[in-house]
């Protein structure tokens, strides 16, 4: 038997949707301002593990946006 979706389900799930995009919206702007103050790097002090972080960093980012928009291994 197939389940009704009622104008409330809708409503939380729209809540809930909203909820996660105001989340995500607050994760890219410490993002922004993280990569606007160059990561908290002081040139001269940059070292391997810097260029370590910051890859993995990218990666990580590299994947959810892959995710997103389809791409890589997340392609149809």
């Amino acid at each position: 038997m197939k389940r009704q979706i009622t104008s409330t389900d809708n409503a939380k799930a729209l809540a809930a949707f909203l909820a996660a995009k105001a989340e995500i919206d607050a994760l890219l702007a410490r993002l922004t301002a993280l990569s606007d103050d160059h990561f908290h790097a002081v040139p001269d002090a940059v070292h391997w593990g810097h260029v370590g972080t910051l890859t993995q960093t990218r990666d990580r980012l590299r994947e959810i946006t892959d995710f997103a928009f389809g791409k890589g291994e997340h392609a149809a």
